[in-house]
């Protein structure tokens, strides 16, 4: 059941024990968008499998304490920021609610209630929440948005006018300069073992041009979604990169604004490609991911496969 911001926050006041539950590797949407429904609403923040580097950093520069893997007796769970269950590492959902901002979240298909919205970043969507139930958002809250905010549309690279107008709403309630933000974002020093994994990543690279479009293919033992961005930031138009951890195959996907235009849709070519490998996808149209089983190159070779004939089907 899809409901609108009232309704999904009148909902919430039926239950006292709840549990708001960030994906594995919590970015900053999530993290801040868990935090300030766990303040205006009351609760308890739970990361599946960590947090990412710069959500650590912000966790502990707002002091914003969350449980992890958490296994504990809630009445209700508020799954934040996730759209597939593959995200959650098995986590058992009974009773949950979703509110997110992916293109596609098979997580909204079983839950009690769902709020969705076509926003940049889910902190975005939280923030109307806070406005509709009159909420006092303190100078913590505001940061922790800010931060979801900025680092889910890339510093504004994707960004839409709604993000600007958030933005502008959060640093004009709690005073809070934009500089602030990006200085405590940007002393997050890159990890030794990222960087070679950009490496490797380019190294490794599989190269098909179609026209005048270039999709990459690659794979790496770790921070798949960042090598992928990399190989984007060095001239794909499109990049998956794959890598298999047990039985499980994770493929990322990145693509420019121009090839989405041209009719790649990453979030449906994951949600596509997962299903024939008994796995799980989805994300953003230039941004996704998706969990599966098989083999890596087989299923990378599906990707660009699907990719090549979203692109052909347009010229």
């Amino acid at each position: 059941m899809e409901l609108d911001e009232s309704e999904f926050y009148n909902q919430l006041l039926d239950y006292n024990n709840i549990l708001y539950l960030c994906h594995r590797n919590a970015d900053p949407d999530a993290l801040g968008s868990a935090f300030a429904l766990k303040e205006a609403i009351g609760g308890t923040i739970g990361v599946v499998d960590g947090c990412d580097r710069v959500a650590s950093q912000i966790a502990g520069q707002l002091n914003i304490e969350y449980v992890l893997s958490p296994k504990g007796d809630y009445d209700f769970v508020v799954v934040v920021d996730t759209s597939t269950p593959a995200q959650l590492n098995g986590f058992p959902l009974k009773s949950y609610a979703v509110i997110d901002h992916h293109s596609t979240s098979s997580l909204s298909e079983n839950s009690a209630f769902h709020l969705h919205r076509n926003k940049s970043s889910t902190a975005e969507i939280v923030l109307e929440v806070l406005k509709k139930m009159g909420a006092p958002i303190m100078r913590r809250t505001a940061f922790a948005l800010l931060s979801g905010i900025i680092t889910d549309t890339g510093n504004f690279r994707h960004a839409s006018s709604d993000s600007f107008r958030a933005v502008a709403e959060l640093m004009d309630i709690s005073g809070i300069e934009y500089n602030e933000v990006i200085d405590l974002l940007s002393s997050v020093p890159q990890d030794v073992s990222m960087r070679i994994a950009f490496l490797k990543a380019a190294q490794r690279s599989v190269i098909e041009r179609v026209d005048d479009w270039i999709i990459v293919s690659s794979h790496v033992n770790s921070f798949g979604g960042a090598a992928a961005s990399s190989l984007v930031s060095i001239g794909a138009d499109v990049a998956f990169v794959g890598a298999k951890r047990d039985d499980v195959v994770k493929v990322s996907g990145r693509a420019r604004r121009e090839i989405q235009n041209a009719g790649i849709n990453l979030a449906k070519l994951m949600e596509d490609i997962s299903a024939k490998f008994n796995g799980t996808g989805g994300g953003h149209e230039g941004a996704a991911g998706m969990d599966a089983s098989g083999d890596v190159e087989t299923i990378l070779a599906a990707c660009v496969g699907y990719a090549r004939n979203s692109i052909t089907k347009r010229l």
